[in-house]
């Protein structure tokens, strides 16, 4: 674990815990929104980014996360801190599943990312249809404040956890890429055949790296069930979560530790500007962050090919020059 791709994370989590000193309920709001988003994103980072597995289809753990937490709580009395973690384990056995049926397939690039859309799709139509999810009217999660619940009065205290849980994903991160496994991901990545010919088992490694992407991603889920308090079809599994952590990874730098914190914080910023600044003018203008998202992907991929920190640390060399 290099010393170099943690501290800054930790530096930048520490002075956003600072935030509910100076800030108002909406700007704790839009952090929440942006560190969900990015912790999702460093799921998808595991998978995508060092492991080179581009998957379309991230919402299907994300909102397997979301409705685990909300069903047990609501229909079966469960706490909501073992609903967390048993949101996490089966966000985990869904990236296992997938990830069986498709690495064992032999699936590769645009073909595994559209079965991995297809899952997802899936998993929002049955999501739509039974009243075990609340069908088309969803689930409402009002419980009564409190720890138990993961329900606080105070949104400083929800955003210390969820800065928590990042804190602990960009550790695991780094104790990933710093190690044998991280070697392993990109070695699959790069050249998956001369790593099975160095002896690397890709299979065994594209399933711990899609089951670990699971569980990150379920957990974000589950954090913004709580954090939102309703859940319908089309929140937990709809394609804005997988389009939102992949181009986050994309902006922010995929591969990297920090990569998708800066890229999802860089995304909702500018989404929410773009709000503000087009409301002045020409009032409420719908869908303009779906825009902006779209031109900042295509900025991203053509000046900035290893996004944001990519971007530092060719500065940083040259300034070391």
């Amino acid at each position: 674990m290099s010393a170099r791709d943690v501290l800054p994370g930790l530096m930048l989590l520490g002075l956003l815990a600072l935030a509910p000193l100076v800030a108002s309920n909406a700007a704790l709001n839009f952090l929440l929104s942006s560190l969900i988003v990015a912790l999702a994103a460093q799921g998808w980072n595991l998978l995508g980014g060092y492991a080179g597995q581009l998957s379309f289809g991230h919402a299907a753990f994300f909102g397997t996360g979301a409705y685990a937490t909300a069903i047990l709580q609501l229909r079966y009395g469960v706490n909501a801190w073992a609903g967390l973690a048993i949101g996490v384990a089966l966000g985990a056995l869904v990236g296992w599943a997938i990830g069986f049926l498709s690495f064992r397939a032999r699936l590769r690039g645009s073909y595994f990312a559209l079965v991995t859309l297809a899952f997802a799709e899936v998993l929002r139509i049955l999501a739509n249809a039974f009243d075990l999810t609340g069908g088309a009217a969803g689930l409402l999660i009002r419980m009564a404040p409190g720890a138990a619940n993961l329900q606080f009065p105070s949104r400083a205290t929800f955003l210390w956890l969820v800065l928590a849980v990042v804190a602990a994903v960009l550790l695991l991160t780094a104790w990933i890429a710093g190690g044998r496994l991280g070697a392993r991901l990109v070695a699959v990545r790069e050249n998956e055949d001369a790593a099975r010919a160095l002896g690397v088992d890709a299979l065994r490694t594209k399933l711990g790296a899609i089951a670990l992407s699971g569980a990150i991603t379920a957990a974000a889920g589950c954090l913004y069930a709580q954090n939102f308090l309703y859940l319908d079809a089309n929140i937990a599994y709809g394609t804005w979560i997988s389009v939102e952590v992949l181009i986050a990874c994309v902006l922010g730098g995929s591969g990297t530790v920090l990569g998708p914190v800066i890229g999802a914080l860089a995304l909702h910023g500018a989404g929410e500007a773009a709000k503000i600044a087009l409301a002045g003018i020409a009032g409420p203008v719908p869908g303009i962050d779906l825009v902006l998202f779209g031109a900042l992907l295509i900025l991203a991929v053509a000046f900035l090919p290893q996004g944001v920190m990519g971007g530092l640390r060719r500065a940083a060399r040259g300034l070391a020059r």
